[in-house]
């Protein structure tokens, strides 16, 4: 993303006739109002660092894609809409009822130039159509595998070239939220399949979509169910306990833990409720208020993506998941003479059943 903010100015320079010989002076840049501790002979200034970091970022801006899979009907298109209050994500136009389900997994990117208060971020949406949606869905993850294999291995050649960009475009795969279909019974072989392969390369953040179709106990219910069969099967979503980096970390992280998976519900509509503007799902018995916490956990999902955890999000993508890959795909090149890269599905063929 192209992100340039003008630089800030520095205003007039400091004339050195006014200096004052008779007393040691701290320098400031020109321009510049003292710091509080600048009458202060132990003050160094190690602090300002915060606002230069600041200004870089500002000028550069953020960049985050985040990808959806989960089958058709979910509501994935619009829980993104609803996240970013904007239109993210567009909904397939089809036109015949054969062309309704794709044959063969999709991978569908749209990106934009988000602003808010001078940040500025590039958000991209990968969207995974026909997951899930077919009879047989043995090994309907592959694809999606090797899209995110194939944005690592797109980095690491930007990142060995001898003239490499000053900074590298970053398509890695930040998150990728997962759509559980709300039955409120226990995970399908195809969800655990799933999230047991991709939690490996990529931070996986499920979610129980359309929530409002389970009542309270339903939900409490299959939220307990879900978390017990991701610990039985060795599936660890985000955020990953060993991740976590202090104590403040870990109960911060432990309460998120508590909460997975994420009952959420989805509407880019707006309601008038108590003489308010608010986004929700209208219904004959009421309206469901989708950042009410009451109703739905729309809010809890929200502030983890981007008020709380978007930057660690991005940090463990970039030091973990492309960590392992670029350590593996440097020794696998490394004893091949043509270093040719490797085959990202050699992983063995699971026991998986026919859905």
């Amino acid at each position: 993303m192209s992100c340039h903010l003008p630089d800030a100015d520095l205003g007039s320079e400091v004339n050195p006739s006014q200096s004052n010989m008779s007393a040691p002076q701290h320098p400031h840049l020109p321009g510049k109002a003292a710091t509080p501790g600048a009458g202060d002979f132990s003050y160094v200034g190690i602090d300002a660092i915060l606002e230069q970091m600041r200004r870089k970022a500002m000028k550069q801006g953020f960049e985050l894609n985040i990808m959806v899979v989960g089958q058709s009907g979910l509501g994935k298109s619009t829980l993104m809409n609803t996240l970013f209050k904007s239109k993210v994500s567009r909904k397939s136009l089809v036109s015949t009822p054969e062309e309704r389900i794709p044959q063969t997994i999709e991978i569908k990117s749209i990106s934009h130039d988000i602003e808010e208060k001078g940040v500025r971020m590039k958000l991209t949406v990968i969207d995974t159509p026909g997951f899930g949606d077919q009879i047989n869905n043995e090994n309907c993850w592959q694809p999606i595998m090797k899209f995110i294999n194939d944005q690592y291995e797109q980095y690491l050649q930007e990142e060995i070239n001898i003239d490499r960009k000053k900074r590298i475009p970053d398509s890695r795969v930040h998150c990728c939220i997962y759509f559980i279909p709300p039955t409120g019974h226990c995970l399908r072989p195809l969800d655990v399949e799933f999230m047991r392969r991709l939690s490996k390369v990529v931070n996986i953040v499920p979610v129980i979509a359309k929530a409002d179709t389970l009542t309270l106990e339903e939900r409490d219910s299959f939220k307990q169910t879900v978390r017990e069969e991701l610990r039985a099967n060795g599936i660890d979503v985000y955020p990953q306990k060993e991740f976590d980096e202090d104590a403040d970390d870990r109960m911060i992280n432990e309460k998120i833990r508590e909460m997975i998976p994420f009952a959420v519900v989805g509407s880019d509509q707006e309601y008038q409720v108590n003489g308010k503007r608010l986004l929700g799902r209208k219904t004959k018995w009421g309206t469901i208020e989708v950042e009410n916490i009451a109703h739905c956990e729309f809010a809890y999902l929200r502030d983890l993506l981007i008020r709380t955890h978007m930057q660690n999000i991005k940090d463990i993508t970039s030091s973990i998941h492309y960590e392992v890959y670029r350590v593996r795909r440097l020794n696998e090149t490394n004893g091949q003479p043509n270093g040719q890269p490797p085959n990202t599905l050699a992983d063995p063929k699971p026991h998986f059943p026919v859905l």
